[in-house]
């Protein structure tokens, strides 16, 4: 069994070089055509050290179905047109930007906000304490034209009203203690969108959102590109930015490059100034000639939910068997080519405040415990093709994913995880489906799969509820696709939160994390980055530290002297 297992992992090694050698070929082919031409479009004056002026031609993978919303495919879009209450630094800590200043009351119950003067969304409408105390509202009401899909499910239980206690400020009151109020008004999906315009409905807002922000939506070309244009009057930047007042470019074209080698071939072309989603094939090249940017997301990595409500995962020996009958770590080393680090954490991700390291190789390959654990659980027998059988029933896996949430490099690690399961005698399938049909719902169902792959990004252990919620009143808690009911661990991580004590508070969550291993609910795979590659003379691009990692092309301005 071992050696079928080496056999396939070496196929699939060959598979991935030959598609290195092919985009390989055709990179040194557009090499040949353009050596990183200079950007045709910057070729304002100067203002200070810094020009102005050009259009940046950006290239990202995937096009949503809304320019906002709850897809963190939307909270790309919505960092570049509208602002956000707080904002949040690469080291968590929580600076200004909407609002100037504010104060927690002693119960922990009352934030009070002092907002910036002046401001204006980019349809003329007033930006103060009424305009955002609308937005907060509307995100936690059952208006579905206002909701927000984000913001409720962190901040539904816990928030009592949103209000204007005087022009510039605002009075959140909560029903009980959340610390993470604030990481939460960080994230770019909590964008602060103008109330006039958002009368006009979720359709007309999908299209053609009004924000704050440095940049205003020009014109959605679907299939092929999203424009903005610079707001000239723009004067409420964070502070994290690098300078304030509008924008240095003009512009930016959007453009969705679904295919990597089309994508990261555009930037060598000259086509593109920066692209989104290094290929695992061009990422050492990419880094020996290129601008790279990183950043690992918080929250969630990359993970295997196993459905844990019926068999076979509802017996915790199955589930840790299935972790163990994997090589995961060699899997995503194959697939991604080292470019991607493996993540045996399936609770957290590294880049979390929370995160314990030594749960990083978690469930390594072990086909002898693996063997050792179906047995305890009895799955004794075997069918002739080599798989377990229990009560006559066959151990099938299905493994539902899509692109939505898989990088196209990562759809062989599925592959090898697939043959080297079959080794312990699981027969897994693999159920691709595509992003439209998934978010439907296809393969989703309570019959549908046993394992789903997804991740949800934030900056931390404030995960948790989202993912751990129990089912309510029978209301099941869609975002918890493993169905895994502890209220033990409920009661934690709701501890946690109420907790202002930051050693205190990390404690419990990483017992909750501990827990969570343990249980094996879930099953790391790999973390999620966000990477960018920038033409040299395309300078300080920036990633934001909300939660996603979003470009932010707000302080860019093109170099023509390198």
């Amino acid at each position: 069994m071992h050696l079928a297992n080496a056999r396939s992992a070496r196929r699939f090694t060959g598979k991935s070089n030959r598609q290195a050698r092919t985009v390989a070929a055709t990179l040194v082919m557009l090499l040949g055509l353009s050596q990183l031409a200079p950007s045709v479009h910057a070729q304002e004056g100067l203002a200070g050290s810094v020009k102005r002026g050009g259009v940046i031609r950006y290239g990202h993978f995937q096009e949503p179905a809304c320019l906002f919303g709850g897809w963190v495919q939307q909270w790309y879009l919505q960092r570049q047109y509208s602002d956000n209450l707080v904002a949040r630094n690469e080291d968590g800590k929580i600076l200004p930007w909407l609002a100037e200043s504010w104060t927690i009351s002693d119960d922990k119950k009352v934030y009070t906000f002092e907002i910036k003067p002046n401001v204006k969304f980019t349809d003329g409408t007033a930006l103060d304490a009424h305009a955002i105390a609308d937005n907060i509202n509307g995100w936690l009401s059952n208006n579905p034209d206002l909701r927000n899909p984000t913001a409720a499910p962190y901040l539904g239980e816990s928030f009592e009203s949103a209000r204007a206690i005087a022009p510039l400020r605002l009075e959140v009151k909560l029903k009980v203690p959340f610390q993470p109020l604030l990481n939460v008004f960080a994230q770019s999906s909590q964008g602060i969108l103008s109330p006039s315009a958002l009368k006009r409905g979720l359709a007309v807002n999908c299209e053609n959102p009004v924000g704050s922000g440095p940049f205003i939506v020009d014109k959605w070309h679907h299939g092929r590109e999203v424009t903005f244009r610079r707001n000239p009057d723009y004067n409420s930047a964070p502070a994290t930015a690098k300078h304030q007042g509008p924008a240095y470019v003009d512009g930016i074209s959007w453009k969705f490059l679904p295919d990597q080698t089309v994508r990261y071939g555009s930037l060598i072309a000259g086509e593109t100034d920066a692209i989104y989603d290094i290929p695992a094939v061009a990422w050492k090249d990419a880094n020996s000639r290129l601008p790279v940017l990183r950043h690992l997301t918080g929250g969630t990595p990359l993970r295997l939910a196993l459905y844990t409500a019926r068999p076979p995962f509802d017996d915790v020996l199955v589930r840790k068997a299935f972790a163990y009958s994997t090589d995961r770590k060699a899997a995503v080393g194959t697939s991604f080519l080292g470019s991607l680090p493996f993540e045996g954490n399936g609770a957290l991700s590294q880049s979390s405040p929370e995160y314990l390291p030594e749960l990083g190789q978690s469930y390594g390959y072990d086909i002898r415990k693996a063997n050792q654990l179906l047995d305890q659980a009895g799955w004794t027998e075997r069918n002739p093709n080599g798989i377990r059988v229990k009560n006559g029933r066959p151990l099938i896996v299905r493994i539902s994913y899509s692109y939505a949430f898989l990088k196209p490099d990562g759809e062989q690690a599925l592959q090898v995880v697939q043959q080297q399961a079959k080794a312990a005698g699981f027969d897994v399938r693999l159920q691709p489906t595509n992003p439209a049909d998934f978010f439907a719902g296809k393969n989703l169902g309570p019959d549908d799969y046993e394992v789903v792959l997804l991740y949800w990004v934030a900056p931390g252990a404030e995960i948790f509820r989202i993912s751990w919620k129990p089912d309510q009143n029978g209301e099941p808690n869609r975002f918890n696709p493993s169905r895994y009911q502890d209220l033990m661990l409920w009661d934690i991580i709701q501890r946690a939160e109420q907790n202002f004590n930051g050693a205190e508070r990390t404690a419990l969550y990483q017992q909750a994390e501990r827990k969570i291993v343990d249980e094996a609910p879930v099953i790391g795979l790999t973390v999620l980055d966000v990477t960018l590659a920038t033409k040299p003379a395309l300078k300080d691009v920036w990633l934001d530290r909300g939660s996603v990692g979003e470009p932010v092309f707000y302080d860019a301005h093109f170099d023509d002297k390198k």
